[in-house]
This record gives structure tokens, C-alpha cells and sequence, in this order.
């Protein structure tokens, strides 16, 4: 048996980031939570607005939050499920 790889899927990504934005987080909050470069974010945070997971709400000028959608939400509790089921959560699980 192979162990798990260290690396993030996009799937634990898209979950660290709706977690970061359940209360609403801003964009500097959410790459540094989910330890991201700029580039990174901005290529995540488009694919969620762009799926509906996740809406802009302007909260002055320039300052901008992001907050989880229901969609966004039921889309979290999904992916935990699997996790759960996977026994993945804290790099537990390992390939058959």
C-alpha cells in the first residue's frame, strides 16, 4: 500500500474555503486561512461565484466579503459526508 498524498485535492481546497466563508471572510482572510497564493485564490474564488457557491457582498467601498451560499453550503456537508465516509479527514485514509 501507497501512502495518502500530502497534497490538497481541489476538492479539500473548495472545503477549506467554504469553511473559511461561512461567517463571511474577505479575500486576504481566506488565503492566508487556506494558506493559498493570490493567484490561487482568485482562480477558486471565481469557479465558486461562478457556480453560485458562493456571492460577493460589498460591505463599504472598497472593502468586499464573501459569504457561503445555501448551495454553498449543502455542497459543504456533501463533501465532509465523503470525507467522513472515506475516513480522509486528517490524512487518515489510504488507498486499497
Amino acid at each position: 500500500m501507497q501512502s495518502v498524498n500530502k497534497r490538497r485535492s481541489n476538492i479539500e481546497i473548495i472545503a477549506e474555503m467554504l469553511k473559511v466563508g461561512e461567517n463571511g471572510a474577505g479575500k486576504t482572510e481566506i488565503m492566508y486561512s487556506v494558506n493559498m497564493s493570490y493567484h490561487q485564490i482568485q482562480k477558486y474564488l471565481g469557479f465558486l461565484l461562478g457556480q453560485g457557491f458562493i456571492h460577493k457582498v460589498e460591505v463599504g467601498n472598497p472593502i468586499v466579503t464573501y459569504q457561503v451560499t445555501e448551495k454553498g453550503a449543502n455542497l459543504l456537508r456533501s463533501i465532509d459526508t465523503v470525507m467522513d465516509v472515506l475516513d480522509f479527514q486528517n490524512g487518515n485514509g489510504s488507498h486499497p
